[in-house]
């Protein structure tokens, strides 16, 4: 299971180290408009989407290291005062139920997706086809799905691989 598990956290670090880059670009975008309406009176069309493009991108994929971390908002400090097995017991109803919502929304997204290049979707302002995006996200959601059971599998003590 340890080779798993590190392959997961490898994945979910590279996806992180994307989403990283998609914030950097996120604000070169935002810089570039200014200068080119300051500066020349001619904003760059399409800047919203950009922004939106990348800033979907880069939670999706961001997602996952997160969780590998355990950098997300958590309950526990409302459960920290309760026997160490109910807490435990909660800790793994908690994963399961995300597990499950996490793995059906990567499920649709994908699905999404594939409809989406089927219809020859693309943004409004940018003509941008929409579905290597959508892929993208997905991606993001499955990797949150593999880091969520690994914790399960291994806060059960189930050995994998």
């Amino acid at each position: 299971m340890k080779k798993a598990s590190n392959l997961v956290e490898k994945i979910s670090q590279i996806l992180d180290q994307i989403a990283a880059f998609c914030i950097a670009l996120t604000m070169a975008v935002v810089v570039f408009n200014i200068v080119l309406r300051a500066a020349f009176k001619m904003p760059l069309l399409g800047t919203i989407e950009y922004v939106n493009i990348l800033t979907a991108i880069s939670i999706g994929l961001a997602l996952a290291y997160c969780a590998f971390q355990d950098g997300q908002i958590a309950i526990g400090f409302l459960v920290d005062k309760l026997p160490a097995k109910l807490r435990d017991s909660i800790d793994a109803l908690t994963n399961l139920t995300s597990l499950l919502f996490w793995s059906i929304s990567a499920w649709y997204m994908v699905g999404y997706a594939y409809s989406s290049a089927a219809n020859g979707e693309i943004s409004a302002t940018t003509g941008i086809p929409m579905y290597p995006m959508v892929y993208l996200v997905a991606l993001g959601l499955m990797a949150l799905s593999a880091v969520l059971f690994f914790k399960i599998a291994d806060a059960a003590g189930i050995k994998i691989g």
